[in-house]
């Protein structure tokens, strides 16, 4: 699985097919996307016609609150499968902790088992949760897809998925900008000091962590910029400086807050971005 990867989240999907094509175009071999999105076709005839063979590609998708439960997931991953016109996944996600996620993961099982997915994994397990699955199944999950950020840091997420043999993956690395990300002047300083943008600073800080990132954007020259990430390193001293700008609260979704369980649950009707 690479390191660096590129997400489709809020990609409408008359843009999408060309915007991955330029992502592919720009080094990207991990794609990833989501039956919630409403772009896996896009994403599909993007894979089909970007001229990289399928074996070099790594593809994953998820399976939202209201495809949870056995039958529910089997019906969803061929939907998904057939929408983005592929053989095999890659990597298969539950989306969020709600709903019947352990009927889902039996399903899941079996399609790894078969070889039709060759990674399975959950999104947005919080420890406590992401313990308490491990305890419950036969398969752990390869990775757990979360908002990590340096507004969130996560140490104790980090601790556990080492423990567990969890990939960490981190969805918005960016924190879409929210509450003055980009705006930090210790980030500012820091990439300064290495001849680099705060994006690139942030997605350095995670990767160097060993946390697989996903940054999105439409605009192929940001999606070069994102990709110059590999031709330098954070010292300690800014590792250190990055470490004292944890809120220890995140800025995009909070799966223990009512507000945002209510908002997750209704996304497909009312795609609002967040409630924090």
């Amino acid at each position: 699985m690479p390191m660096e990867g590129f997400g489709v989240f809020q990609i409408p999907e008359q843009e999408c097919e060309q915007v991955i094509r330029n992502a592919i175009e720009s080094g990207y071999r991990l794609i990833d996307t989501a039956s919630s999105y409403q772009n896996e076709e896009a994403v599909g005839r993007a894979v089909k016609t970007c001229g990289i063979p399928r074996e070099e590609l790594f593809i994953t998708t998820k399976a939202y609150i209201q495809e949870m439960g056995y039958d529910n997931t089997m019906k969803a991953f061929e939907d998904s499968l057939k929408r983005l016109g592929l053989d095999y996944l890659d990597l298969y996600l539950i989306h969020m902790p709600f709903g019947d996620y352990y009927g889902s993961w039996r399903a899941m099982e079996e399609l790894y088992r078969a070889g039709r997915i060759r990674a399975i994994g959950v999104c947005n397990f919080l420890p406590d949760r992401l313990l308490d699955f491990c305890y419950n199944v036969e398969i752990k999950p390869q990775v757990n897809q979360i908002e990590r950020h340096p507004h969130y840091q996560r140490a104790e997420d980090l601790q556990l998925m080492e423990e567990l043999g969890v990939q960490p993956e981190a969805w918005a690395p960016f924190a879409e900008g929210l509450k003055g990300m980009f705006e930090e002047p210790i980030l500012m300083e820091i990439a300064a000091k290495h001849q680099k943008t705060p994006a690139q600073i942030l997605l350095r800080w995670n990767v160097q962590q060993g946390v697989i990132v996903i940054p999105k954007s439409v605009h192929k020259e940001r999606m070069e910029e994102n990709r110059k990430i590999w031709d330098f390193e954070l010292d300690a001293e800014d590792m250190r400086r990055i470490a004292g700008l944890d809120r220890n609260c995140p800025s995009m979704l909070d799966t223990r807050k009512i507000s945002e369980i209510r908002r997750v649950y209704d996304y497909l009707n009312n795609p609002v971005l967040t409630s924090l």
